[in-house]
């Protein structure tokens, strides 16, 4: 974490993904007390695989055989 003052802030605005990334969180100050405090966003969490998922699951007869089965009852 790193304290800047406004006026610092101003000059690093230009390359502050490579200062975030650096520091990892910027707290800016005005004569000496914290008013903003600037984090990078957390990265978006992966997509979990749904394989297991779906390996677990009764397999569903076709729709087809349902309409076939009901139509020969009728």
């Amino acid at each position: 974490m790193r304290n800047v003052s406004i006026r610092e802030a101003r000059a690093v605005m230009s390359d502050l993904d490579k200062v975030l990334a650096h520091e990892g969180s910027l707290v800016i100050t005005s004569h000496g007390r914290p008013i903003a405090r600037v984090v990078p966003l957390q990265a978006s969490r992966a997509v979990p695989s749904h394989s297991d998922l779906r390996a677990a699951m009764p397999r569903l007869r076709a729709s087809e055989d349902l309409v076939r089965q009901e139509r020969d009852e009728r």
